[in-house]
């Protein structure tokens, strides 16, 4: 889980930018025109509105690109915050350059870089604004002030100064609280997770110790039993039952020792039974888990090899299980599982007999919230399984079964990494 939050540590929607974005637009376009044809300020008009044009063409595509993947890396937000960067950039240079009063608003891409994004992508996107900042105070096409604007070099300077130190002086500022309030997070996030661990050994530790306290006396008289038979005179001439009944009394004997550790020290006694497992196997206990409508599972091994075993994994563990969770609660008689590999990769394909994805649905899958079906769900389960997916090298794809009903979900793991 601490992985899964680390993947996204940026907390960057793509929606949430491209809103923002609209917003920017609205007010530019509208102080272009009120600027013009208002206070009748003599600007480049039609160059203006081509740059804002231009912007919000490249949102309508952020808007599409919404649709498959909402949630944005560190470097596609740089990317994103760059661009409106220098929009604002190309907007000042054509009204006045540093003299115009928006020109203050070139810090607000770096307050969001700062806030949310490695430390390095804030180093550059401020090298990138003030540089931006010192063009823009020498290159610039001049406004016809009504009235007499006469600006004196120091004044200039002065300002030029002032915009350098506060985009330095911001953007480490933000960064370094920023980042305060995210390790503070981590750390408490961890915390919960120790905490939550804790209980439960004090949970098995308990259940442990009732456990024995509960088998001993059956044991105890499985014991006295078993002597009873060894002294029979039967079974002492007969040595194939004695050899049984030896069997059974140290299978007995077993029984004690393990309840005895489990006892002692539950949190250290391991099963080494998942050290090593197939995806067969991992497939069968999600689906036993799972399955409340007698749904039937069809398991196909598409090689003639036998199937290869792997290391256990727990975000394999869980990311199949949501999916083949999800599989059964939209199956309506049987889920078919198709698995194939290679030197390379591992491919596993799961395929319900449901109504399928609809359209909406497919377009946004994989992202957070996305809109469900089932009551109270916020469409978080495939989210969470493709991260999990993810973080172990594996990729996750989703598609609508073309020759009859339902869904198709491939899991393409890496082979490398789940190589025993």
């Amino acid at each position: 889980m601490i992985s899964l939050l680390n993947s996204f540590s940026n907390n960057i929607l793509l929606s949430n930018l491209v809103k923002i974005r609209w917003i920017a637009i609205i007010g530019q376009f509208f102080a272009i025109l009120l600027t013009f044809f208002y206070f009748r300020i003599q600007i480049l008009i039609i160059p203006c509105l081509f740059v804002v044009a231009i912007s919000a063409l490249v949102n309508i595509l952020s808007f599409f690109i919404k649709k498959r993947e909402n949630h944005l890396t560190d470097k596609e937000a740089f990317f994103f915050l760059l661009f409106d960067t220098c929009q604002l950039a190309i907007l000042l240079y054509l009204t006045g350059g540093i003299y115009n009063p928006f020109s203050l608003l070139l810090i607000a891409p770096l307050v969001i870089s700062a806030s949310y994004l490695h430390f390095i992508f804030s180093v550059i996107l401020s090298a990138s604004s003030i540089l931006i900042v010192i063009i823009i105070s020498f290159f610039f096409i001049e406004i016809d002030w009504p009235g007499e604007f006469i600006v004196p070099n120091l004044f200039t300077y002065g300002l030029l100064l002032s915009f350098i130190i506060s985009l330095i002086f911001i953007a480490v500022y933000v960064h370094m609280f920023a980042t305060s309030s995210r390790n503070i997070s981590k750390v408490l996030n961890q915390t919960q997770i120790a905490l939550f661990n804790q209980k439960k050994l004090s949970e098995i530790g308990s259940l442990s110790a009732a456990a024995v306290h509960e088998l001993s006396t059956p044991l105890n008289t499985i014991f006295l039993i078993l002597d009873d038979f060894r002294s029979n005179e039967f079974v002492y001439k007969s040595s194939k039952i004695k050899k049984e009944v030896d069997l059974l009394k140290s299978q007995a004997e077993r029984c004690k020792n393990i309840l005895l550790k489990l006892s002692e020290n539950p949190q250290n006694l391991k099963d080494d039974f998942f050290n090593e497992t197939m995806l067969s196997d991992i497939i069968k206990i999600n689906f036993d888990k799972f399955n409340n409508k007698n749904i039937k599972l069809n398991i196909s091994i598409l090689k003639k090899d036998i199937e290869p075993k792997i290391l256990f994994k727990d975000e394999l563990m869980y990311g199949i299980g949501n999916i083949i969770q999800n599989a059964i609660q939209y199956s309506k008689k049987e889920i078919k599982v198709n698995i194939s590999w290679s030197n390379l990769y591992i491919n596993i394909e799961i395929i319900d007999d449901g109504s399928g994805f609809k359209k909406e649905v497919l377009d946004k899958i994989g992202g957070p919230y996305i809109p469900s079906t089932k009551k109270n769900s916020m469409g978080l389960g495939i989210f969470i399984a493709k991260n999990l997916i993810e973080n172990i090298g594996g990729k996750m794809y989703f598609k609508n079964n073309l020759n009859a009903n339902g869904s198709i979900v491939n899991i393409e793991l890496n082979n490398n990494i789940l190589k025993i």
